[in-house]
């Protein structure tokens, strides 16, 4: 019987520690009982709202800035472009401070930058309502061939094709550098 009950006294002990190293992982991890589930990414193509703003915060040299302003060199849009007779692979960049980036397939990437007038145009065709009511999947027929676009605005993804291309998707393309979407091979 006294092996019995050292046998027992072991394994309640063995339990206690195994318990007290599984409580210290789970509270290294941040991911304990107490701890509120982390938010899930967005649904594709759903629209979410931007973070709220701060109030400004008066900056070394005096003047107020607001703290959730993006920093210039952060993406605004990010436009890929699939597709075509040739099967193209194109993708084009745009940062807030008008600085762009388009790549081609293997081609080395090439840069430009936006006019301050040109990309006032983008930034009010991308926060325009009627944009945000885009569909994220395409509604009409596909066209064989044809491109696929999948543009990147904030945390909202839009996929269309060249059967179906809303008039505020338009206006977004119209608003880009080159005047349109990158499509040549």
């Amino acid at each position: 019987m006294a092996t019995g009950s050292t046998r027992g006294r072991r394994y309640t002990a063995g339990r206690w520690a195994a318990t007290a190293v599984l409580v210290t992982l789970t509270a290294l991890a941040g991911c304990g009982p107490d701890t509120p589930p982390a938010p899930s990414a967005p649904t594709p193509g759903t629209s979410t709202a931007p973070p709220p703003t701060s109030p400004p915060s008066p900056s070394p040299d005096g003047t107020s800035k607001n703290s959730e302003e993006p920093a210039p060199q952060e993406v605004l849009v990010e436009l890929n472009v699939t597709g075509g007779f040739a099967g193209v692979q194109n993708q084009l960049i745009v940062r807030y401070d008008g600085s762009y980036t388009t790549r081609s397939g293997t081609k080395p990437p090439r840069t430009g930058r936006m006019e301050p007038a040109e990309i006032a145009e983008l930034r009010a065709a991308l926060e325009d309502p009627a944009f945000a009511a885009v569909p994220a999947r395409p509604t009409g027929a596909p066209v064989h061939d044809g491109f696929q676009y999948v543009v990147t605005y904030r945390y909202r993804v839009v996929v269309a094709t060249d059967g179906d291309r809303p008039p505020a998707l338009r206006r977004v393309f119209s608003a880009l550098p080159g005047g349109g979407p990158p499509t040549a091979p």
